[in-house]
């Protein structure tokens, strides 16, 4: 069985719960885990932006349409998601990144992306 990394965030605390309507996460358990086998890194907590939607769709990861199938509804504007450390990155170089809750991020983003960078973008509503 799979086990995540330590439950750490970026501020060195316990990690706080991302979001579970939807349930995100690599473990789908509502919390940004990570392990070696989550090959994208799916550790920031990111609350969703029609923008961000939108940029994410045109680089190729539609988050926005419903997959039945995979029993995805789609995610809208608020919804709060574990995102890939560098999709986010992406995102902020390109001047559309997501707000995220520092609290709900894992450690683990931080070897992606630099804490300076993850602060200009966090949220005190999450």
């Amino acid at each position: 069985m799979i086990k995540p990394d330590d439950s750490i965030n970026v501020l060195g605390q316990p990690l706080g719960l991302c979001g579970v309507d939807p349930v995100t996460g690599f473990f789908r358990d509502g919390h940004c885990n990570t392990c070696s086998e989550d090959q994208g890194s799916h550790t920031v907590c990111a609350v969703m932006t029609d923008e961000f939607l939108a940029f994410s769709k045109y680089v190729g990861n539609d988050l926005s349409t419903p997959r039945p199938e995979f029993g995805f509804d789609g995610l809208k504007g608020g919804d709060a998601w574990c995102l890939c450390a560098g999709r986010f990155l992406q995102a902020h170089e390109e001047g559309c990144a997501p707000l995220i809750n520092l609290s709900a991020t894992h450690m683990r983003a931080l070897e992606i992306v630099p804490l300076e960078v993850l602060q200009q973008h966090q949220t005190t509503n999450h």
